[in-house]
């Protein structure tokens, strides 16, 4: 030990004991390095998931039964946004703050028309509907036939008895900028795991 001029003490260390020393900070600098880029990457992952979450495949849990037997009450779906929506495509639009799910009629321009016994008619021809278990009249409050204006939809739940959809004045038509997108995937339960037809 040698004293110095302000009285401390002083070790001499052996390169053998530098070299490691300067080893084993070397070795930490990695890890925070790694540790960095690792955290970096995870949160990019996280971002872009959000992003694609939000902006490219929506998804949302199925509240009602108003699309059962093809849509249950908790289940949880996968949208896509399309330039144009078919009839028998199942949607999910904004409606009054909440995201709503009903199956296409009608397009643009087309016309509805239904039955007293639940018959649904698009321009004039009957809908084939294999999805609807029971037919059945339900709420409307439209003067029939009916035309779809222009860039709207004309949508339907599934149990047509209770339903509250596009036969209603208060619901009406869905605007394509309304239409979140088509429910294309169910992603829970995971047993129920697959594409929505």
């Amino acid at each position: 030990m040698v004293d110095d001029k302000r009285g401390q003490e002083h070790t001499r260390l052996s390169a053998a004991q530098i070299e490691g020393e300067l080893s084993r900070h070397q070795q930490r600098r990695r890890v925070v390095r790694v540790l960095a880029s690792t955290l970096g990457v995870l949160l990019s992952i996280a971002a872009i998931v959000v992003l694609l979450a939000t902006f490219v495949f929506p998804t949302f849990r199925i509240y009602g039964d108003s699309m059962a037997p093809l849509l249950r009450e908790g289940e949880i779906v996968v949208s896509l946004k399309s330039p144009a929506y078919q009839t028998g495509d199942v949607v999910a639009f904004y409606y009054n703050n909440k995201i709503l799910v009903k199956r296409v009629i009608c397009g643009p321009g087309e016309w509805f028309n239904m039955q007293k016994n639940g018959a649904v008619f698009v321009n004039g021809t009957k809908l084939d509907e294999p999805y609807v278990s029971e037919e059945g009249y339900g709420s409307c409050d439209l003067t029939l036939p009916y035309q779809v204006p222009a860039d709207q939809y004309f949508v339907m739940g599934d149990q047509r008895m209770s339903s509250i959809d596009s036969r209603m004045e208060q619901v009406g038509c869905v605007g394509e900028d309304r239409v979140v997108g088509k429910i294309v995937l169910r992603v829970w339960p995971l047993g129920s795991f697959g594409a929505v037809e």
